[in-house]
């Protein structure tokens, strides 16, 4: 399958600038299967969410996800700050498959409490897991990198891929290079990771969007700068690794 992760520098509170953005990174990769955008990427990272996050049935971005991945013929994901119908505000993972004209999502579990995204954001409750192109993706946001248990290959939770898309700043880089490796290891997964780059009021990101293999080996990496990066992921070359070295046989 072919990955391509568009790091973006993200330009606060405007998703028609951002869009706009995506649109030539992705002309500069054509013919992927997926492209992954960062977390909140139309926006920027809003833990204050009014006047900046817009109802999902009235969603520019999402909008843009839909029709981009149909004239594509591809997939799209990516998360965006969205205002539901019930009042709460979701830090909405969506996953838009263009050829089959589906989409999915996922709510933030875990929402980052030390930013105060918590006080004004609905976290979720459920995982998901796509089935795309022949392959299973964990699809995760952010935060929930820190916490193994949540993404854990398990009985009834199977997967081939994660797809984890952050605002993950500078001040935590290494962190952020230590746990996607982590998470590719103890799941015998790949995982694709897309962060951003530049400034918003609060951090400064670096990037550092990766692409990790089933052995925790970094198979690409992003500079600090906006770029596109395209990577392919062998589902042959998983299976043998797991069948190989059959390390989930004694998960817990």
């Amino acid at each position: 399958m072919k990955v391509t992760l568009l790091q973006t520098d993200i330009q606060w509170a405007q998703p028609e600038a951002n869009i706009l953005h995506a649109e030539r990174l992705i002309a500069e990769q054509p013919g992927s299967d997926l492209y992954v955008l960062p977390e909140m990427w139309s926006t920027g990272f809003a833990t204050k969410p009014h006047h900046i996050a817009h109802e999902e049935d009235a969603n520019v971005a999402l909008a843009w996800m839909q029709e981009a991945a149909k004239r594509y013929q591809c997939a799209i994901s990516g998360s965006v700050a969205v205002h539901l119908a019930d009042g709460t505000f979701r830090n909405r993972h969506y996953f838009v498959d263009g050829r089959a004209e589906e989409t999915s999502y996922y709510d933030k579990r875990h929402l980052f409490s030390y930013g105060h995204e918590d006080r004004y954001f609905t976290p979720g409750n459920d995982r998901l897991i796509v089935e795309y192109n022949g392959w299973r993706l964990l699809v995760l946001t952010c935060y929930d990198l820190r916490f193994p248990c949540w993404s854990r290959y398990a009985t009834g939770r199977e997967y081939d891929a994660i797809i984890i898309v952050a605002n993950w700043p500078d001040s935590r880089q290494e962190a952020w290079q230590v746990l996607t490796q982590a998470r590719a290891i103890e799941n015998q997964c790949y995982l694709v990771g897309v962060n951003r780059v530049g400034d918003d009021a609060m951090c400064h990101y670096i990037g550092g969007s990766v692409v990790v293999d089933v052995t925790g080996h970094v198979m690409a990496r992003c500079g600090t700068g906006v770029e596109a990066m395209t990577v392919v992921l062998d589902k042959e070359e998983l299976e043998s690794k797991r069948n190989k070295f059959r390390v989930l046989d004694d998960r817990d």
